[in-house]
């Protein structure tokens, strides 16, 4: 949002004031300014002139040949613009004069010398509007300097909107003023609005509110006779330099009015709407609105109507059969508070947000309707005097905000703050904010101001918050806070994640990522992966991320596309949150997810499987000291392995899933590259009682390694039950058992190569020791289609 300095200062005297170290107070003590412009400081030497003459050139057809009064002679000038003719006053850039940063001098154009230039509007940087000349209308003398006549000269602010959420207040500029009286400690001027009680003998307008649960307060007044239709040049540099942009008298009367006060306004014109309804609608219905599109209206969306026909979106946007036009000289004016929430789900719902919308989705102040309705009439007939008010101020006000009185003491609000501030400064801090306050002894009784009351204000903090913010943080004395500190015991999973996190990055240099919790279906479609039917968003930014997603695999296999030449071999992992589904009460089902997928254009598919395996096996290992053992599993989307799909156990409990990628999305990722992933439960896994962790002081003397070669099916093999036969056989000298080497044949000769280590604590073993234990494992391992081969 846009700030102008010039518009402050409307409203606090800001004379001999530094205002732009005013501005970066306001940034420490209110909301966070982004960056601060001058305005006009790149434009002088531009005056008021005539043009007394103009010739067509003789050998252009879009040339004139002026003549230009200055006031104390004529001046050559060589100009271009379409709407030039004798007697206009225009601005008039003299020669050592500058606009917008170009500099002028005397200059030869088509033969002809130029001492000058006349400027458009958008030359000299105070509107868009480079169509022609700017036609001065005012009665000024020729001669006088532009920035004398007009306020071109100005300090404009960006201020952060998120740093304004909370403070519905600060969206308008006389809230900011009154910031800027506090900080600066200088009186705030009053708004000066119209007395419109001397119209309460006019007829009422017919307004009738429907939805009182969505609109708060609604109100109308009628004006007639209105002959102006162009806004003056300062109110239309004030809207240009705050981002708006100049229409009409009418339509920029209720900009102006929100951009000064906070508060939307909405002129209809007063040949289409008579009378104000305010309802919902049963049927959905298409409405056009004022930028020329047509949107879908449901049943939920609050309208304005007249003789129950539509005429705007409540809090949004006007309609286009209702619009302020150049010949329309009487309106109907709208001044409301609209419910927040609805006008937020609206804005969403129908894809339009607004500067009102924004306004209203801040929860406006109920009572700032009547201001800003007396502020826009005192406005207009101070423009256009012949106006005349046809209606009196009509009201009607169904929801009312409770009055909030907060009672602080001085002991509360020193052991909040750490410091003394005198009762005096907390007094004067407050009612310069507005707020009213009464002292007691050291009790404070606090009536908060209703534009901060509809959500800002309501606790005792927020009271310790508006004192200490203009004390000043910066002046808080920094000191050691004497305070007991208790150490806090992580929760498990937070431990377990942590762990995971440093295994994949310090032991294997895998990269992490971070996306969001929905899935990206154009992204999806282009590796043929499969949009799951799980839960939907309501009011998804796009179509494309309206579904959540049910793995993480998904995401970061869109990742290694996007990055497929950023190494030939590297891993990718996120730990996220995924939605499984809704649960019996009807919420989604989230579960945090560890996943990861490994890229290789030097390694095969085998080996990359088996790194995964590995990987997964380190970090079951190291956070539960257990082994993790890997089970056949059916495929639940369309980007695994129909047949190279496992599912990872831990005990009793399935923790996860790994494999190879489907080829037909691998092939769309890297043609030359091996992909395999893994994901695992971290809820799951956090729940797994971790073994205790036992130590043995290894054998001093040498083991003896036997390496043995069975016929198996290699696919049925379950490895964790071989090594549990094995050591149940091979007794106390078995230290370990391990596979070293597969073989696989199609015609049924496939064998595993399974190494068995021998070893003793009291004496170096020989083979014959240890040949009976041999023989039991062997015949241990042949009542589960083990065979030991012989040759």
């Amino acid at each position: 949002m846009y700030i102008s300095m010039n518009w402050i200062s409307d409203f606090v005297d800001l004379d001999g004031i530094d205002k732009k170290q005013l501005i970066h107070r306001f940034t420490l003590s209110t909301a966070e300014v982004e960056e601060v412009f001058e305005k006009g400081a790149d434009t002088y030497g531009v005056i008021v002139a005539r043009i007394a003459s103009v010739e067509n050139h003789p050998n252009s057809k879009k040339l004139h040949l002026l003549k230009v009064d200055t006031g104390k002679d004529l001046v050559d000038c060589v100009c271009g613009a379409p709407n030039v003719r004798e007697g206009m006053r225009v601005a008039f850039a003299t020669e050592g004069g500058s606009v917008s940063g170009h500099p002028i001098s005397a200059a030869t154009v088509a033969g002809f010398v130029s001492h000058g230039m006349c400027c458009s509007e958008a030359e000299l940087g105070i509107s868009a509007d480079n169509s022609g000349l700017w036609e001065i209308t005012d009665d000024i003398p020729l001669g006088t300097d532009i920035k004398d006549a007009y306020q071109i000269d100005d300090i404009i602010f960006e201020v952060d909107n998120k740093s304004l959420t909370n403070r519905p207040d600060l969206w308008g500029h006389y809230g900011i003023a009154r910031e800027f009286a506090t900080l600066a400690e200088r009186q705030l001027r009053p708004i000066e609005a119209a007395d419109l009680s001397v119209y309460d003998n006019l007829p009422e307008i017919d307004i009738k509110i429907e939805e009182t649960r969505l609109c708060y307060r609604y109100i109308g007044i009628k004006a007639e006779n209105i002959k102006h239709n162009v806004s003056p040049v300062n109110m239309r540099i004030r809207l240009y330099y705050c981002g708006s942009r100049s229409i009409n008298l009418l339509a920029d009367l209720t900009n102006y009015v929100m951009l000064e006060l906070g508060q939307p306004m909405h002129a209809f014109d007063m040949r289409k709407v008579q009378s104000i309804e305010v309802k919902r609608f049963d049927t959905p219905f298409t409405f056009t609105t004022l930028d020329g599109n047509e949107r879908h209206i449901d049943e939920n969306t609050l309208m304005i109507c007249t003789n129950n026909t539509p005429s705007a979106i409540a809090g949004i946007m006007g309609g286009l059969d209702s619009e302020i036009e150049d010949d329309t000289d009487s309106l109907l004016l709208e001044s409301a508070n609209f419910d927040g929430v609805s006008i937020r789900k609206t804005s969403s719902r129908i894809g339009l947000r607004t500067d009102a919308s924004m306004r209203y989705e801040k929860i406006l102040d109920p009572e700032l309707t009547e201001t800003a309705t007396k502020r826009f009439i005192k406005l207009l007939l101070d423009i256009a005097p012949e106006a005349r008010v046809a209606s009196k101020m009509t009201d009607r006000y169904p929801r009312h905000y409770e009055k909030i009185t907060i009672d602080i003491d001085k002991p509360y609000i020193n052991k909040y703050t750490g410091i003394e501030i005198s009762d005096e400064e907390i007094v004067k801090t407050l009612i310069a904010l507005g707020f009213g306050v009464s002292q007691n002894g050291e009790v404070f009784t606090v009536d908060v101001p209703s534009w901060r009351a509809t959500k800002d204000v309501t606790i005792k903090a927020d009271l310790i918050e508006e004192i200490t913010r203009i004390y000043g943080y910066d002046n808080f004395k920094i000191e050691t806070t004497l305070s007991p500190l208790f150490p806090v015991r992580k929760e498990a999973i937070k431990t377990d994640v942590n762990r995971a996190k440093d295994i994949l990055v310090q032991r294997y240099n895998l990269n992490e990522v971070h996306s969001y919790i929905w899935c990206d279906a154009a992204k999806y479609k282009e590796l043929k992966i499969d949009v799951p039917e799980n839960p939907r968003l309501i009011n998804a930014q796009t179509p494309d991320h309206a579904t959540l997603r049910a793995s993480i695999v998904p995401t970061i296999l869109t990742f290694v596309s996007e990055n497929r030449g950023f190494s030939d071999d590297y891993g990718i992992f996120e730990v996220g949150e995924v939605v499984e589904g809704y649960g019996a009460d009807g919420l989604c089902v989230e579960r945090k997810k560890l996943s990861f997928v490994l890229s290789s254009r030097t390694a095969s598919e085998e080996v990359l499987f088996l790194r995964a395996r590995d990987i997964i096996t380190h970090i079951v290992t190291d956070i539960k000291h257990k082994d993790a053992c890997y089970l056949d599993a059916e495929t639940k989307f369309n980007w695994q392995h129909p047949r190279n799909t496992y599912s990872v156990a831990v005990g009793d409990d399935v923790i996860g899933v790994f494999g190879t990628v489907h080829p037909q999305t691998a092939g769309k990722i890297d043609k030359k590259a091996a992909l395999v992933y893994a994901e695992i439960d971290m809820d799951t896994l956090s729940g797994v009682a971790a073994a205790d962790i036992s130590y043995s002081e290894p054998s001093k003397f040498p083991a003896i390694d036997i390496d043995l070669s069975f016929t198996a099916d290699i696919e049925k093999v379950d490895f964790a039950k071989v090594c549990s036969l094995a050591k149940d056989a091979g007794g106390d000298l078995l230290g370990s058992v391990k596979a070293v080497d597969v073989y696989e044949s199609e015609d049924g000769n496939s064998s595993l190569t399974v190494r068995f280590t021998f070893v003793s604590a009291e004496r170096t073993l020989s083979k014959a020791e240890v040949s009976e234990n041999v023989d039991a494992v062997i015949s241990a391992l042949s009542d589960i289609g083990l065979t030991m081969k012989t040759a």
